[in-house]
């Protein structure tokens, strides 16, 4: 091998050594899968608590295309709606941790590390001020904004992020974005969105990662 290669093998020997301790590569594909199963199913129970309301007083689904209209027993509805996401929210992730975790151990690394912490902290501003932002809807009963806020404050979570972490995830930002902006114009159509967003988003995006960086290093290990 000539001395000019050997160069070229420690030059990039050294950029992979920096762009593993600039960024949170730990991150498992995995996580975005399990997400977006949570949100999926989360959503069906959404849908079946509308359905009941509907029977329960008589309305037809076309009355629910009205979100920003305050109906008896709606209040009730979309605090239950609300807790179902804050659940959903929980255990998608606790998942994502889990995984996130028995990745970070099998590369060799720290899964609270500096780099770790600046993603934490760039994606929980926008998230904070998102949270804000919708907790104060539901004290002004606008519930048919919510979906889209959560939408639109999670993509820019996750564009802010993106800069300490996998390029990939800027991409399901940008589509939390066009889906929350989509949902904006189409209220009364908030729970759709939010399938779509944090469930079918979530699991197209967690295959391609697995597949892009971690299916190779399984069949690796098990050759």
């Amino acid at each position: 091998m000539s001395v000019h290669n050997q160069h070229l093998e420690s030059l990039e020997d050294i950029k992979k050594l920096m762009n593993k301790s600039s960024r949170f590569i730990s991150l498992s594909g995995l996580s975005g899968v399990a997400a977006g199963l949570c949100a999926l199913v989360a959503a069906w129970i959404c849908r079946e608590k509308v359905i009941s309301y509907q029977k329960a007083h008589g309305l037809g689904e076309e009355h629910l295309r009205e979100p920003l209209v305050f109906r008896e027993g709606y209040e009730a509805l979309a605090k239950d709606l609300i807790l179902i996401a804050a659940v959903t929210f929980i255990a998608a992730f606790a998942l994502a941790f889990l995984f996130t975790y028995l990745r970070s151990r099998k590369a060799g690394v720290a899964i609270w590390g500096y780099t770790a912490r600046r993603v934490m902290i760039n994606v929980l501003v926008p998230m904070l001020a998102g949270g804000l932002l919708v907790w104060r809807m539901m004290q002004l009963g606008v519930y048919g904004l919510i979906a889209p806020a959560c939408l639109l404050f999670y993509g820019l979570a996750l564009i802010n992020g993106s800069k300490y972490t996998l390029t990939e995830i800027r991409y399901l930002g940008y589509g939390q974005l066009i889906l929350g902006a989509l949902n904006l114009w189409m209220l009364g159509y908030g729970l759709y969105f939010w399938a779509a967003g944090f469930g079918l988003l979530h699991i197209i995006y967690g295959i391609v990662m697995w597949n892009k960086y971690e299916r190779t290093s399984s069949e690796t290990v098990t050759v």
